[in-house]
């Protein structure tokens, strides 16, 4: 721990061993498992809330529901769903039926296949495009030279105006599909209902993030 705040991924204790999954397990200092009693209380105080409540409980059981042969015990536990098939699961669990779907331009098939995956389960799909609103990349005061082609007439990506136009469309629930990093903290920051992330964008490597995490030993060595 340092500065008193938390440092859960220098833990070091196997799982079944760490005092957050077990009652008389184990912790390192600066654990908030054993010295954050008090924003924890604050913290279940917020889960006492009807409307969070509800949407905590639909979360947990969405969990539960992602894995099979329970039966067979927690070492035999297979998953059962991806998480297109649990987003579509959840939205339904909390009744939602006005989903918002905002969009990387570059995942423009993606967006449509996703958008009949829900219509074809009964939601209603709002989407927008991050280029929307046409606005040059020069309003950011962004130079030519720091453009994806510099020489070309750019628009910017617009999250603001994409969480805008779906606060405004009163969807319920909002999903978020390959926005860049930052547009992304905006597009949450902005967005009113709440928000998912059914893809993060990686130009590198085909929108999965973690695979430099797996080979940061490795084929990624470099990063470190």
């Amino acid at each position: 721990m340092e500065g008193g705040y938390p440092a859960c991924a220098r833990c070091g204790i196997k799982k079944d061993e760490q005092l957050c999954r077990t009652k008389d397990g184990r912790s390192i200092p600066g654990c908030p498992t054993a010295e954050q009693a008090e924003v924890l209380a604050a913290a279940m105080e917020e889960y006492r809330r009807p409307a969070v409540a509800a949407f905590a409980r639909a979360a947990a059981v969405q969990e539960g529901e992602g894995y099979g042969d329970k039966e067979q015990g927690y070492d035999r536990l297979r998953p059962v769903k991806c998480r297109l098939e649990e987003t579509a699961e959840f939205a339904g669990k909390m009744g939602y039926r006005r989903l918002g779907l905002a969009f990387c331009t570059g995942l423009a098939k993606e967006a449509a296949a996703v958008e009949r995956f829900f219509r074809g389960r009964g939601f209603e799909v709002i989407s927008v495009v991050c280029k929307a609103g046409r606005v040059p990349k020069e309003t950011l005061g962004v130079s030519d030279q720091e453009k994806v082609a510099p020489g070309t007439d750019e628009q910017i990506c617009n999250p603001i105006f994409q969480a805008m136009l779906l606060n405004a469309a009163e969807t319920e629930f909002n999903i978020m599909l390959g926005l860049c990093v930052g547009h992304d903290s905006l597009f949450m920051k902005y967005a009113e209902a709440p928000c998912t992330v059914l893809a993060a964008k990686d130009r590198l490597l085909g929108h999965n993030p973690l695979a430099a995490v797996y080979t940061i030993e490795s084929y990624s060595r470099y990063m470190k």
